[in-house]
Formats: structure tokens, sequence, C-alpha cells
């Protein structure tokens, strides 16, 4: 190994564990800081309790066009789906084959009379 690969191998060693033992005592240090100003917090609210926060209040905010616009589109989907699950299909079906079959009726039998006086 010559002289300047063990000189800048050895500058390299040392600066990092100077850096090393800089950053962990930083780190220490940040960690005691943090540590005192809790306690210091908490014999400070023992002594003198800071006041309780007020109790929250209910807002009421004012809905604007677009809310009520997307709140009456629900309340109005939400009636259709609800009115399409609870709908009677057998009833539906028994009036529509008596509105039909009354048509027809309607219909054959004024075809009927008008076939008998034409044959009369």
């Amino acid at each position: 190994m010559g002289f300047t690969t063990g000189f800048i191998g050895g500058i390299a060693l040392t600066s990092s564990i100077f850096y090393i033992s800089l950053n962990l005592h930083e780190r220490n240090r940040l960690y005691q800081s943090h540590l005192l100003r809790q306690q210091s917090n908490l014999l400070r609210n023992i002594t003198d309790p800071q006041p309780k926060d007020p109790p929250q209040t209910a807002r009421h905010l004012v809905p604007g066009l677009a809310d009520r616009l997307k709140y009456r589109w629900n309340t109005e989907l939400e009636a259709a789906v609800r009115k399409i699950q609870h709908f009677n299909w057998e009833e539906w079906r028994r009036e529509a084959e008596d509105k039909i079959s009354s048509a027809l009726s309607k219909g054959l039998g004024s075809a009927v009379d008008e076939a008998e006086k034409k044959t009369s």
C-alpha cells in the first residue's frame, strides 16, 4: 500500500468516525432536550394547570346550490328505487289484462255488430 492510499484511507476512516460520533452526540442531546422539555411541561402543568379547551360547538353550514341539487337528486332517486322495490307486479299484470281484454271486447264487439248489420 502506498503513502497516498494509506493517507487517504486514514483521512476517510478518521472523518467517518468523527462524523458518526458527532451525529450520535447530537441525537443524544436532542433526545435529552426533548425529555427535559417534557418534564418541565409536566411540572408546570402540576403547579399551574393550563385551562381546559372549550367544548366543541356544532358548526352549521348553509348548503350551496350544488349541494341542494345533489340532495334533491338523491331523494328523487331513492324514492324511485323504493317505488320499484315495493311495486306489486301481479296487480299490475291483472289490471293490464283487464284493460286489454275490455278494449278487445269493445273493438271486437263493435266489429261483430257491424258484421251482423251487414248480413241482415
